[in-house]
Parts: structure tokens; C-alpha cells; sequence
């Protein structure tokens, strides 16, 4: 598929959630890259590139591959682009609140679950994590959710 756009174009931006390396361990990846925005493209920037107008604070890098981009048919916000972002340009999630509780078996063994509502995410984003992962990684969560 060929994707040109032009000066003032409206686009979505996918990018990819970033998750701490101890929570790797995830079969389900609904964190997956979203598209956020719309954001107006600035513009191009040499052939496969285009620098985009980014909402002020976001400390997303403005330039983003062809492949990022996906015309925006309507104007209609997405989600809105993430403030906070790695150099990878992959934005940073923090878990919000812990909605409800599960005992799963892997291996044989009793896993305690916790479903996650994470910040910068809707609702329907959220995840079962491991509570002994989440637990170590944000000591501040409250397990009674």
C-alpha cells in the first residue's frame, strides 16, 4: 500500500506501549501497538518520513516512518497521544488501578492474576498481569485494587 500525505494532513500515529522487561512475560498483547491522535502532519521528510505537529509537552520524537501513519478519515480522536515516551519512541504505561483478581495454573502451579487498568489507555486496554510481577515492579499499587 502506498502511503503519501500532504502538509496539514490529518493521521494516526501507532506506536508501541512500552513494558517494563520483569512483565515480559505475557501471552496476551493487547498492549500492542494502538494509534493515537489524529496529528497533523508538518511535514514530509525525505521520502519515507514525515515530521508531525504534536501536541505541546509530548516528548514523542516528531519525525515518524510512513509505516506509523494511517490517514485519518474524520478528524475523530483515537487516543490521545502519550506525553511520556523512551527514545525508542515507544511510550511509557503505568498501571492505573487493578480492576479485579484471579487465580490461574501454569504448570501445575496456583498464579496469582490481577487485571490492570493502565494510565494513558482505555479501559477496555487493560490486561491480567502477574501480581507477583506488578507487585515487584510498582510496589505502590494497591493489591485491593
Amino acid at each position: 500500500m502506498d502511503r503519501n500525505f500532504e502538509e496539514g494532513d490529518w493521521v494516526y500515529l501507532k506506536l508501541q506501549p512500552y513494558r517494563q522487561s520483569s512483565v515480559a512475560l505475557r501471552r496476551n498483547l493487547k498492549l500492542s501497538a494502538k494509534y493515537y491522535g489524529p496529528c497533523q502532519v508538518e511535514q514530509k521528510v525525505g521520502s519515507v518520513a514525515y515530521k508531525l505537529k504534536l501536541p505541546v509537552g509530548c516528548s514523542v520524537h516528531l519525525v515518524f516512518h510512513v509505516s506509523l501513519l494511517k490517514k485519518s478519515a474524520n478528524g475523530s480522536q483515537i487516543h490521545p497521544t502519550p506525553l511520556e515516551a523512551t527514545v525508542e519512541g515507544e511510550f511509557k504505561v503505568a498501571p492505573k488501578a487493578i480492576l479485579d483478581k484471579r487465580v490461574i495454573y501454569r504448570k501445575g502451579q496456583e498464579v496469582e492474576q490481577v487485571l490492570i487498568e493502565w494510565e494513558n489507555l482505555n479501559k477496555d486496554d487493560s490486561t491480567w498481569e502477574d501480581w507477583s510481577f506488578i507487585r515487584v515492579q510498582f510496589p505502590e499499587l494497591d493489591p485491593r485494587g
